[in-house]
């Protein structure tokens, strides 16, 4: 009778032992799946972590100043472009290069793809009062911040070889690649056929003024010349002659003002993308600036405008 009851005891403590045991697995293994659920709702968290959504380039990425993008590019019968009194395509502001950030501050759904609204530092203008829109499919987009565009100044003979080799391409208002942008067909296929010329505007090939100098420099310098005009150090040009500034100025310095840029070549040469001449030209230095002259002012800083031009040094060479 002992016997069976000690058994009986010992029975009792080892169901007692594991529903402990089983009692501590329950115990270690619920703070697990809170912590688990916690750590998704952090990581989630940190993604939207200054609540804003952005977009990085993927490809080369027309930014426009209308959310109408087939208005430009294919009008009512789809092969038009949309031209200002002069011919230009106004519309476009800039190009932007793989990599580049936007925010992204208002959406507009098309059948497959989106319109965003946006703002991006590289070319924060608040005096041209306008606005930015992008195409998504053009883009990635993120919910975390991305890190800004690296840009390191090209050495001066990279400089030089692009500057030789975009001579006679295509002046096209806002664009800064004189390759195109290809995806312009994939995504805006024009409804028929097009001349060399527009064909040419349609795939954002060819340069303006401070476009050129843009894509030389890999998108390290300003991308309009409202900005170039405080780019860089000022030179001292103030009262002088033609003859007297191209003695001052040094290769690579800039002759701008809000509305056009001249480029210094060299010593007795200057490169531009000139709308008059429809493409980047090579002029003499001292008769762009005799004619220059003739109708504007040289001074050392940019004021209030009026007219008046500055040059501007922006490039060191590194050591």
């Amino acid at each position: 009778m002992k016997t069976l009851i000690l058994i009986f005891t010992l029975i009792i403590s080892i169901a007692s032992i594991t529903s402990c045991k089983e009692s501590k697995n329950e115990i270690r293994e619920t703070p697990k799946k809170q912590e688990t659920k916690e750590n998704t709702k952090v990581k989630k968290d940190t993604l939207k972590s200054d609540g804003k959504k952005y977009a990085v380039s993927k490809y080369f990425t027309p930014v426009i100043n209308t959310k109408n993008f087939s208005s430009v590019y294919g009008g009512k019968d789809g092969k038009s472009l949309k031209r200002s009194k002069n011919g230009l395509i106004k519309e476009l502001e800039y190009v932007a290069y793989p990599g580049s950030i936007f925010e992204i501050l208002d959406e507009y759904k098309k059948d497959n793809y989106s319109i965003y609204k946006i703002y991006t530092d590289e070319y924060d203008i608040s005096e041209l009062d306008i606005e930015l829109f992008i195409d998504s499919r053009f883009v990635e987009i993120t919910y975390q911040k991305p890190e800004k565009r690296k840009i390191d100044v090209p050495s001066k003979s990279k400089i030089y070889d692009y500057l030789d080799k975009s001579v006679g391409s295509l002046y096209v208002w806002g664009a800064n690649n004189i390759d195109g942008v290809k995806e312009m067909f994939d995504f805006y296929p024009p409804k028929g056929d097009l001349g060399n010329k527009e064909s040419k505007e349609w795939e954002l090939k060819g340069v303006d003024c401070s476009g050129l100098i843009y894509e030389a420099t890999n998108g390290f310098t300003a991308r309009n010349t409202h900005q170039m005009v405080y780019m860089g150090e000022s030179v001292n040009i103030e009262g002088l002659s033609a003859k007297q500034i191209a003695k001052t100025v040094k290769p690579l310095d800039i002759i701008v003002w809000k509305g056009h840029v001249i480029l210094i070549y060299d010593n007795e040469t200057t490169i531009e993308s000139s709308f008059s001449a429809g493409c980047v030209v090579k002029k003499d230095l001292v008769s762009v600036l005799s004619k220059l002259m003739q109708k504007r002012t040289p001074v050392n800083e940019w004021g209030n405008g009026g007219s008046v031009f500055v040059v501007r040094r922006w490039f060191e060479e590194k050591q």
